[in-house]
């Protein structure tokens, strides 16, 4: 809790606006490439541009529909009223990397209304935590929740940004306009003012983060800027009967759940200090927008902010209302798939993983749909999360490449879980055999076998094996405390006999032998 004097009490007020890009092949309102798919990450600055994304005269926007769809998809995930028409307005300011001087955006008619979000509730109402929690987005199941509630989700589109080092980060005196980003399709998530900690807003965002990525509208690379964050701060303050609100300050632009919890816990204290100094309550054009200093920890002064009279909302004249009849919300309901939380609940309740791996396959969606798709084959869910979790990650570190991006198949996957659950191969045999369907089409079993990687369980030959050992004198320690009863003294023969069977000796069965003969 932040410091103050012992006759004044104080509550934090957070509502958040998220920015979400979505990843569409495409801009909002034109055929350019959209930064923010893929396949554009790195473009060169100012080369995804056209007529339409720089403003020029006489230029017309065209809505892109999967924009629309993907809107839609987030609004259905969060319980929101999906509008059955929408339309297009114009918000009117300026800034150098804004080239029309307005931004077409949603003001009356959003296409997503009310809906909410449930976050668990930490028990703890300070704003003093971590912020490095797991993102998987699963909840006990058993825990009090608390519900956020979603004002609206609208549709618009992303302004371009300010360079404030020359490309390959050489110093400059000053600013180069970059307009790759303009005409990003982005969903602006806005909530009601229902988070009492910073640690509730950074649960808040890991949590839409997670649903969004899953849901396939955005790749969420924070550091890219495909999810911004706008927490917007004030202080109710009690003090000698009377009770005061602090104005309203909006943090701009935090793409970091870390910059998202540090600008709120210090903005919390900032607000108190301030009162106690001036006393300014909020107010008419009270509002202000402040940054975010990641090195020095603090928030710093930007600008008044405009209320919304003055930013001249008028609907756009170039674009129609977009009406959303049932067949087409149907058709992308039946997109909006199985959730992470409730993922999350069947992998824990169905599957037996404990909640740590259940996380863990969770918190990258194109790990999750693999790891789905091996289920689907029939490979065992306890196995293949092992294998995915330990072999894959390890190799996916190595290689510089995602887990399911590897090469391998899910009839590959099931074929090393069926060998294993035989006994056909160790888990030795089984990370080698992983590494090597990923760089082949053969099957798990063939190139097993091609590599020499089955186990051994012909009793004659390891029984030529274990008794060949058991007759060196100089095994004769170990033999004798297995036959006083101590089976760790197994290990001392177990690497004798795999050097004999060149690896391939089964354990299992190595270990029961050589027990049966020597307390024989």
């Amino acid at each position: 809790m932040p410091t103050t004097p012992a006759n004044i009490k104080t509550t934090l007020i957070v509502g958040m606006e998220i920015h979400v890009e979505l990843a569409t092949r495409s801009k909002m309102w034109t055929s350019a490439p959209n930064v923010a798919h893929r396949d554009f990450f790195d473009a060169e600055p100012n080369t995804l541009l056209d007529p339409v994304v720089i403003g020029m005269p006489g230029t017309l926007p065209v809505i892109n529909e999967q924009a629309i769809e993907m809107a839609v998809r987030v609004g259905l995930a969060l319980g929101c009223q999906i509008a059955k028409k929408t339309k297009w307005d114009r918000k009117s300011y300026y800034y150098p990397d804004l080239p029309k001087n307005y931004q077409i955006s949603q003001y009356d008619q959003p296409i997503c209304g009310e809906g909410s979000l449930d976050i668990p509730v930490n028990g703890n109402d300070e704003t003093s935590g971590d912020c490095s929690k797991s993102n998987s987005g699963g909840d006990d199941d058993s825990a009090e929740v608390h519900t956020i509630r979603i004002t609206r989700a609208h549709l618009e589109e992303d302004a371009g940004k300010l360079m404030h080092e020359a490309p390959g980060g050489t110093p400059i005196d000053h600013s180069i306009v970059d307009l790759n980003r303009a005409g990003t399709p982005l969903l602006e998530i806005v909530t009601e003012p229902d988070f009492r900690s910073a640690d509730e807003a950074v649960t808040f965002g890991q949590k839409l983060r997670h649903i969004c990525r899953h849901l396939g509208v955005t790749e969420g690379d924070m550091q890219r800027g495909h999810m911004r964050f706008e927490p917007n701060i004030n202080v109710i303050i009690e003090k000698d009967g009377e009770t005061y609100k602090t104005p309203i300050v909006e943090i701009k632009n935090l793409n970091s759940f870390k910059a998202v919890h540090g600008a709120i816990t210090h903005e919390y204290q900032r607000q108190i200090d301030a009162w106690l100094e001036d006393g300014k309550v909020m107010g008419a054009r009270s509002k202000s927008t402040r940054g975010w200093d990641d090195n020095k920890s603090i928030t710093t002064p930007q600008r008044e902010k405009e209320d919304e009279d003055e930013y001249r909302y008028f609907p756009d004249p170039d674009l129609v209302t977009v009406a959303i009849d049932d067949d087409w919300l149907n058709r992308i309901k039946q997109t909006v798939t199985e959730l992470p939380d409730a993922k999350r609940s069947r992998y824990v309740n169905d599957y037996k993983l404990s909640p740590v791996d259940a996380g863990s396959l969770l918190d990258d969606p194109g790990l999750t749909n693999f790891y789905e798709s091996t289920l689907a084959v029939g490979t065992d869910p306890k196995r293949a999360a092992a294998m995915l979790l330990n072999y894959a990650a390890k190799l996916a570190n190595e290689r510089n490449q995602a887990v399911h991006n590897l090469g391998i198949t899910p009839e590959q996957v099931k074929g090393i879980a069926d060998l294993s659950s035989a006994d056909k191969i160790g888990s030795s045999a089984a990370a080698e055999l992983f590494a090597l369907c990923c760089d082949s089409d053969a099957s798990a079993e063939s190139l097993a076998d091609k590599h020499s990687l089955l186990q051994v369980s012909d009793t004659g030959a390891l029984e030529a094996f274990v008794d060949q050992v058991l007759a060196d004198s100089k095994n004769a320690k170990a033999i004798e405390d297995i036959r006083g009863g101590k089976d760790k003294a197994v290990g001392a023969l177990m690497g004798q006999i795999m050097k004999l069977s060149k690896g391939q000796a089964n354990p299992k069965l190595v270990t029961q032998m050589i027990i049966g003969k020597v307390r024989a």
